[in-house]
């Protein structure tokens, strides 16, 4: 007779969830050598190099290295790094590629790289440079390369956009091209903007990002969320309630967020607040610069196109109180708070609002 196993439901169930579990398991395995060798970055045919703030486009810096070696056929991963410090303390990644080992940096990328790194603007530096290669989707393994350096001449590289008023809400009514009021930017949140005044009665606004341009131009269709036009769509409607009833006229603060894509309009309390009968940037960034309050919002003090140079300036009033505050292009001034930084000359529209303290410094030309 012929001897028949016995397989119980157990043991068949075992099997089938072995099986799927197989087939499930998608993890990348690498057998790789104890000591793979990194990759060897060569030197460049030059020491030094003057970044072109116009043409940024254009070609600057050509990495080439030899391969990594793992001793696995898969493609390696490499990610170009530079640092201030030969350390590399705060490596600033510049660009990774797969399966390459040379890389052409355009003049954009090394300032980029320069500035995140912490060096000055016109200023020369050394910068430091490796690569560092790995393998696999999770980048297992970094090996770093040898680190080559040379000195860099950067351009400042102004990361922050600014934003305007237009509307018959506000002081230049529907003409986008007319001294059109700054928002003030957030210190430490540079997607949030706040403005804080006077608008007129049953009017409305939207916000630019250029003077002198609709598009990009901001609005909202639902009283809650922002909508925009970057160019070739539909105009959303206006702030603050779409098409509906415009704004009682009174001091109202506005803020919006980019990065949500919400704003808030809410009444500002301005009863008893007394503007200074003088206001002038002072310090040594720029001989004494005497600042202009609005006719339509005495309390929104603005200069336009002044040059200003590295160094620092406060906000001072006609009985010599003296505004500021720590932190450069725009900030929060108080009474006795210090004198803000100018990091970079240039030209630049001030703004100051004395309901709040804001402050924006906004570079012409960068």
């Amino acid at each position: 007779m012929k001897k028949i196993k016995h397989i119980s439901i157990a043991s068949i169930i075992g099997l089938v969830l072995l099986i799927f579990a197989s087939c499930d398991d998608s993890s990348e395995l690498f057998n790789v050598s104890a000591n793979p060798n990194a990759a060897v970055l060569a030197e460049l045919n030059f020491t030094m190099i003057e970044l072109d703030a116009v043409n940024t486009s254009n070609p600057a810096v050509t990495l080439n290295w030899q391969s990594a070696n793992y001793e696995q056929q898969t493609a390696i991963n490499y990610s170009i790094e530079f640092s201030s410090d030969v350390d590399f303390t705060a490596p600033v990644v510049a660009s990774s590629i797969t399966g390459q080992t040379s890389i052409t940096l355009s003049v954009n990328e090394i300032n980029a790289a320069a500035g995140n790194s912490g060096l000055n603007p016109f200023e020369w530096a050394t910068l430091y440079v490796r690569v560092v290669s790995s393998i696999g989707s999770q980048n297992g393994l970094p090996i770093p390369s040898n680190t080559i350096q040379f000195e860099v001449y950067p351009f400042y590289n102004y990361v922050f956009s600014d934003y305007y008023l237009v509307g018959d809400a506000t002081a230049p009514g529907w003409n986008n091209n007319n001294n059109n009021p700054a928002l003030f930017r957030d210190p430490t949140d540079s997607n949030v903007f706040y403005y804080t005044g006077f608008w007129a009665e049953n009017g409305h606004f939207k916000v630019l990002e250029t003077k002198g341009l609709w598009q990009p131009q901001f609005g909202t269709d639902d009283g809650a969320t922002v909508g925009n036009n970057p160019g070739g769509g539909t105009d959303p409607e206006r702030f603050p309630y779409g098409g509906g009833n415009g704004i009682p006229a009174g001091f109202h603060t506005f803020k919006i967020n980019f990065a949500s894509n919400t704003f808030t309009f809410e009444s500002f309390d301005a009863s008893g607040a007394v503007s200074p009968a003088s206001l002038t940037l002072q310090g040594s960034s720029s001989a004494n610069i005497s600042m202009s309050p609005l006719s339509f919002d005495g309390h929104i003090w603005y200069a336009t196109a002044v040059r200003l140079t590295p160094g620092e300036l406060s906000f001072v009033t006609d009985s010599n109180t003296s505004w500021g505050s720590s932190t450069s292009f725009s900030g929060v001034a108080t009474d006795g708070g210090g004198a803000v930084p100018i990091i970079v000359e240039d030209d630049y529209d001030v703004w100051f609002n004395d309901l709040t303290g804001r402050y924006i410094f906004i570079p012409l030309n960068l």
